[in-house]
């Protein structure tokens, strides 16, 4: 495993090509957070190279998964009589995630900056991302409890932002192009202004019922599936059709052009069927850990497709990885272990069969990250966390004026 290569030579040669090439047409990041990043971005030393800062904002999102793990396993912060959260992490985790979005920010301004640009630092940023895109949404599950939100539907809003995330990168595999959302940054500032009122009021607000009797949670899930509907959803599709329209596109065949979507559609399916048919609901029992599961394989998925939209190269149709999950949903699902083993699969026995898919997969990806990086800084000539040491010009200094 040790000796494992998993870029190609088409890979690396389709990196060397690379250009970055995004639109951001967000009100909020254009005219306010742009702007702010780049008066933060110039109090940052030359030498700090910009994946710190975008490892470290991750950094924030796993600390703030840490600390809920530890005082709300069980997402029973909601109830009153079960509330073992300190107020005090409520605060942490919002201005955990204002730090990690800040820093997502200006991460980029300050490789432009330091002159460091490059396909490692896109990768870096976007592949980190798609493993937030799992940690973010469950502080908020924290928030509504497993009484108003239980867990199937948990997992329903994990898909969601699943595929708001996945889409965008769809998008850019057929485009070429990266349109940014201007949803997201609307969603961080939401995330920490609702973390710095439970603090403020308790997470018993959450359980307050408002117009026809809805939850709360029944209001946060409307909100976020409604809006990448109607905001998200159709600017994608328009955005692509526009590219083969106009021709400014990849100009991919439909099978093609759809490919990206197929080992996305699978997971969603196998991890739907375990959710559904599991013998023993193992979801309910631990909803925790099958979220983790489910978002290492949907990072390894996504991080897949960044790859071949940034070197320009085919995309998996399938992830080796969900191999030992189609297993798993087969063993948890259906009568096959019955008729083998003379007894239904046991709820404590399907529970570790989950706890270890869940370190298997995370140990392989974490195995792939660093692969990539490894040999994509190897074929480069540079170091991941090091601004290389060469005479900063002034074009170089100059880079953040032309920044985006």
């Amino acid at each position: 495993m040790l000796g494992v290569k998993y870029l190609t030579e088409a890979h690396l040669k389709g990196f060397e090509k690379y250009k970055y090439n995004s639109i951001d047409k967000g009100f909020l990041s254009v005219y306010v957070m742009h702007p702010f990043w780049n008066k933060c971005v110039e109090f940052l030393p030359m030498w700090l190279a910009p994946n710190i800062l975008t490892f470290v904002g991750f950094l924030m999102t796993v600390v703030n998964f840490l600390l809920l793990s530890y005082y709300d396993w069980d997402f029973e912060a909601a109830n009153p009589a079960e509330n073992t959260v300190p107020r005090w992490v409520w605060s942490v985790a919002a201005l955990n995630i204002l730090i990690y979005y800040n820093l997502d920010g200006m991460d980029g301004k300050q490789a432009r900056r330091t002159g460091t640009s490059g396909p490692l630092g896109e990768l870096f940023d976007h592949g980190l991302d798609s493993y937030s895109a799992v940690l973010i949404p469950i502080y908020m599950f924290s928030l509504f409890g497993s009484d108003d939100l239980p867990p199937i539907r948990m997992f329903f809003v994990i898909w969601n932002v699943f595929l708001n995330f996945y889409l965008t990168h769809v998008e850019k595999y057929n485009t070429g192009v990266m349109f940014l959302p201007w949803g997201y940054d609307f969603t961080m500032w939401g995330v920490s202004i609702t973390l710095f009122l439970t603090t403020v009021i308790g997470p018993g607000i959450w359980r307050a019922r408002t117009i026809f009797n809805l939850s709360m949670a029944n209001v946060f899930e409307i909100i976020l599936i409604g809006s990448g509907i109607v905001t998200s959803h159709p600017i994608i599709i328009k955005n692509i059709y526009m590219s083969y329209k106009n021709k400014t596109g990849k100009m991919r065949p439909f099978l093609e052009a759809v490919r990206p979507m197929f080992p996305f559609l699978w997971l969603f399916f196998f991890t739907t069927i375990w959710a559904f048919y599991s013998r023993n609901n193992v979801l309910s029992l631990e909803p925790r850990i099958m979220f983790i599961l489910f978002g290492t394989l949907f990072s390894n998925i996504a991080c897949r497709l960044i790859v071949a939209q940034m070197s320009d190269t085919r995309c998996d149709g399938f992830n080796i990885l969900m191999w030992p999950l189609v297993a798993t949903v087969a063993v948890s699902c259906f009568p096959w272990y019955e008729q083998v083993m003379g007894s239904e699969i046991e709820a404590n026995v399907e529970r570790w069969i989950v706890q270890g898919l869940t370190i298997f997969v995370t140990i392989a990806h974490l195995h792939y990250g660093h692969g990539l990086v490894r040999e994509m800084c190897s074929h480069f000539k540079i170091r991941c966390f090091k601004v290389r040491d060469r005479p900063v010009t002034t074009a170089v200094r100059k880079g953040l004026k032309h920044a985006e």
